[in-house]
């Protein structure tokens, strides 16, 4: 049986899908799936054993330059890839029009989320048959069912598995043992506040631990280069690609980390990781996994799912808290001791 899956983004979302992929390989024995996604992440699918191949899409690059796109002939040449075979199913697993539009290129029978589960729902008008998924569980779960569906077993009930090869992904060999802090991430009231990870940082290098800073644009290498500064055992790491990333990620012993992507690739790899949640959700979209421990706040208003924090801070607060320094609020319930002693249960007692 062969199947294209469409699932463009965002990373976070493309890794939520691994597990699903895991059951139906498990479930349909020779099944191969051909996966449609963002250029920017096309890295990933082809670490998973059950994938033939990737078809990158580009469509953020081309909504900004569609007649480039056109003229460079990028278009059609995806036009051409999506369609080169006819497939036994076509399973749109994003829930948005953007995906539900490329699945008119393909060929075969079209399945999807239906109205009432789809994040679009006009999205389901495309799809010749749609999957009723409950909302209010976790998002890996809600793939899961929905593969289950559209290919017709019943979904395992232990946890889903990434099945990674994480040897295909190692690293050179570790000099010594060492932490990441994956300080990045995309919503401003997402980020834990940059003096927090400055003084995380500070305490950890004090216990013996390198720390290692990965980033991904100019706003996150200056805040990494200003955490790292003058403290010996922290380092900024180069740019690299997501397979670097990745790499880095296999070889650490912990992260710490906010709500990103590079989290949840760290759950892919089964890398012990502690997550911070201030205005989202970990039991919808958390890092999913064992070795998985979310530490999110108990502030008033949280978790608001807002890109913009709205709280009016009380006298109080005011006085407790530095309003430049400790934003959003929400995560001075998360203060760095309280992350580092979270992190310590995670950590071996001593570093060898």
């Amino acid at each position: 049986m062969r199947v294209l899956l469409i699932k463009t983004s965002s990373l976070g979302d493309v890794i939520h899908s691994l597990p699903a992929l895991t059951d139906a390989q498990r479930a349909i024995p020779g099944i191969r799936f051909d996966w449609v996604v963002e250029e920017g992440f096309a890295e990933i699918p082809s670490w998973h054993p059950a994938v033939d191949t990737v078809i990158p899409v580009a469509l953020r690059r081309w909504r900004k330059h569609p007649w480039q796109a056109w003229r460079s002939g990028e278009w059609q040449r995806f036009k051409q890839a999506i369609s080169a075979h006819r497939y036994d199913l076509v399973l749109d697993a994003q829930g948005l029009l953007k995906s539900a539009l490329l699945t008119r290129y393909a060929r075969g029978p079209v399945v999807g989320l239906d109205r009432a589960s789809a994040r679009e729902p006009l999205a389901s008008r495309f799809y010749a048959r749609g999957c009723a998924v409950p909302w209010g569980i976790h998002a890996v779960e809600r793939l899961r069912q929905l593969f289950a569906q559209a290919l017709g077993y019943c979904p395992p009930p232990e946890m889903g598995d990434y099945a990674l090869e994480r040897s295909r992904l190692s690293g050179a060999p570790v000099a010594e043992p060492y932490l990441l802090l994956l300080h990045g991430t995309t919503w401003a009231t997402k980020h834990w506040p940059e003096r927090y990870w400055r003084e995380l940082a500070e305490q950890l290098s004090a216990q013996g631990w390198a720390i290692r800073l990965p980033w991904g644009n100019a706003d996150e290498k200056a805040r990494a280069e200003r955490i790292a500064v003058d403290l010996a055992r922290v380092t900024v790491l180069p740019k690299l690609n997501l397979a670097g990333i990745a790499a880095e990620l296999a070889g650490a012993r912990a992260c710490v980390a906010v709500d990103t992507g590079l989290g949840h690739l760290a759950a892919a790899l089964d890398v012990p990781t502690l997550s911070l949640y201030g205005p989202t959700n970990p039991g919808f979209t958390g890092a999913y996994g064992g070795s998985q421990r979310h530490l999110a706040s108990d502030f008033p208003c949280a978790p608001c799912l807002k890109k913009t924090c709205s709280h009016a801070a009380s006298a109080e607060e005011r006085q407790r808290f530095d309003l430049v320094t400790e934003q959003p609020l929400c995560f001075t319930r998360l203060n760095p001791a309280r992350v580092a002693a979270e992190l310590a249960t995670l950590l071996p007692s001593r570093i060898c």
